[in-house]
């Protein structure tokens, strides 16, 4: 038997352009003479549908949509994702199309409702197992969380219980329901969005699986940036031993086959491994590329001002969309040094993106000389230097809504957690591609880029980084070091650590505490960022959900 494999880029809601490109991978899998064909979970809509759930004509639609793929296709069997039932009596299903017509159906049984999961907000578990028949395999069906188990506590890995003693996890009941019901091989459908080291997850909870029924799995993912999610694809096959026989190609659509002697997986074609840093570059370059494309803008806007993380935004934005879809804007005051101007049109050159020098100075002038009467008598202080922020988000904004371009920010985790960027400023913007990118991860990012060409002067990597607001001004005049900074952060939020436990590891209480009460403090600026590319396992977005008006204060 032959597996085709078809890990595709869905845009939610297009119906029309999903069903049209499962049925284009049906035809080819007929043609690489596959005998069935899996997409991914929710492949006719796309994924996260959120609360397009809730709207019984959005159902409808995608059922409608289904019938008449179904009419389409023969020849191969196909499974295709996709909502079913109604409000109140909604499932998650994967239905499986023969002879141009719906056979059987199978409904997700565990459903997330964990980080940027909500499935239980709208689907209702199945309770079934769903096994059929292909060119002499019975083959069963899971969906994603499935194989992971309750709130995705099923790992690999030996869980610890609240008394310290370590037990084996639970098992999730659908592989082995699926099995019970006479299956020989196993297909996921999956929608599992990406994080660093997400691939060796994987590999450890679907090797569990196969070692615990005895079947080869099929892991089919999902690939495509979906608002702050992206969805890395690299789709894999393991043997019953757990063994990875094929492993497809992260952050492309691709299409493989998968052969079958005697029920087991004969070994395919392997991508190569990627180093964290190519594997987070991709994942941000994709992640600009389809909310740019799936949005419809032309291209893309930014400030660029010779730091460092403005450097790597155009970078990505240029390795996204082509240079002909990006402009860099130079916006400098009388802070700006002379090798920020030098850099940024260095960088511009290189990447070929075209490049226009804006000053301020005479927009600053105007805004001082209108509040000079209201402000007398009071010394400079932040508010003169958030002012020439504004001034910069302005123009950007201004030349987003005469172009239709939309304005990228530049602005990077460890800025968001600490509060350290302007409201209606540099956070003015319609899409954060550096939200989930801490500064320590821009160097190492930055260095990543110029491996692939050196596009990005090396001063710009090596200076120490300033927003060049006021004279001689350096981050580290008003944050720990960013390697502290960063792994304080990275303990707090990624981890849910207590501070008194951060401490415990070795971090001073005095940058502990300043971290926590700058990142408590700055929540009500995080509330109002644009979305941006989530690539850890706790971004700012959906999965972290901190009340603004809140007086609990963590203990140290």
């Amino acid at each position: 038997m032959k597996v085709a494999i078809a890990q595709l880029n869905c845009t939610l809601g297009d119906l029309a352009g999903n069903a049209a490109r499962i049925l284009e991978a049906a035809h080819r899998a007929r043609a690489l003479g596959a005998d069935v064909l899996v997409t991914p979970e929710l492949s006719i809509c796309g994924y996260p549908p959120e609360d397009l759930l809730l709207r019984d004509d959005f159902v409808a639609a995608c059922e409608h949509a289904v019938q008449e793929l179904a009419a389409r296709i023969a020849g191969v069997t196909v499974i295709v994702g996709h909502p079913q039932g109604r409000r109140g009596r909604l499932r998650n299903v994967a239905s499986v199309i023969a002879d141009r017509r719906v056979v059987a159906t199978y409904a997700k049984r565990d459903l997330p409702n964990y980080t940027v999961f909500d499935e239980a907000r709208y689907f209702e578990p199945g309770d079934a197992p769903c096994v059929f028949e292909v060119a002499g395999v019975r083959v069963g069906l899971n969906i994603c969380e499935d194989v992971w188990g309750p709130d995705g506590a099923i790992t690999a890995r030996p869980a610890v219980s609240a008394d310290g003693v370590t037990r084996d996890a639970p098992r999730p009941e659908a592989p082995n329901m699926a099995r019970a019901a006479g299956a020989q091989l196993l297909l996921v459908l999956n929608a599992s969005p990406y994080h660093v080291d997400k691939h060796q997850v994987r590999y450890d909870v679907v090797g569990a699986r196969a070692r615990e029924t005895g079947m080869p799995v099929v892991f089919c993912n999902l690939v495509g940036g979906q608002d702050e999610l992206v969805f890395d694809g690299a789709s894999f096959v393991v043997d019953a031993a757990g063994r990875v026989t094929h492993q497809l190609p992260a952050f492309e659509e691709s299409l493989a086959v998968a052969e079958f002697v005697d029920g087991v997986p004969v070994d395919g074609d392997k991508a190569p491994d990627e180093s964290t840093e190519a594997q987070v570059y991709r994942a941000l370059c994709l992640g600009v590329r389809d909310y740019v494309g799936k949005n419809g803008f032309p291209g893309v806007l930014l400030g660029l001002s010779g730091g460092i993380d403005s450097a790597l935004v155009v970078c990505v934005a240029a390795d996204a969309l082509g240079a002909d879809r990006v402009r860099a804007v130079m916006m400098p005051s009388e802070y700006t040094a002379q090798m920020s101007l030098d850099d940024a049109a260095e960088l511009a050159a290189n990447l070929g993106v075209r490049y226009t020098i804006l000053p301020i100075a005479p927009a600053y002038e105007a805004f001082t000389g209108t509040l000079a009467e209201e402000f007398a008598g009071r010394a400079p202080d932040t508010t003169e230097e958030n002012l020439q922020s504004r001034i910069r988000g302005t123009l950007l904004m201004a030349m987003s809504n005469k172009y239709g371009s939309i304005v990228v920010t530049t602005g990077n985790k460890s800025e968001m957690a600490t509060g350290y960027a302007t409201l209606y400023g540099d956070m003015a913007g319609g899409f954060a591609v550096l939200k989930d990118i801490s500064k320590t991860l821009v160097y190492r990012l930055s260095n990543y880029r110029n491996t692939i060409s050196p596009v990005i002067p090396e001063r710009i990597i090596t200076r120490p980084p300033s927003a060049e607001l006021k004279p001689n001004q350096v981050d580290q005049d008003s944050l720990p070091p960013y390697e502290v900074l960063d792994a304080i952060m990275a303990m707090y939020v990624e981890q849910d650590m207590a501070p008194r436990d951060i401490i415990g590891h070795g971090f001073a209480r005095a940058d502990v505490e300043r971290v926590v009460r700058l990142l408590t403090l700055s929540e009500y600026k995080r509330r109002q960022s644009p979305v941006g590319v989530r690539i850890t396992p706790r971004g700012f977005g959906k999965d972290w959900r901190y009340p603004i008006t809140n007086r609990y204060r963590d203990k140290f």
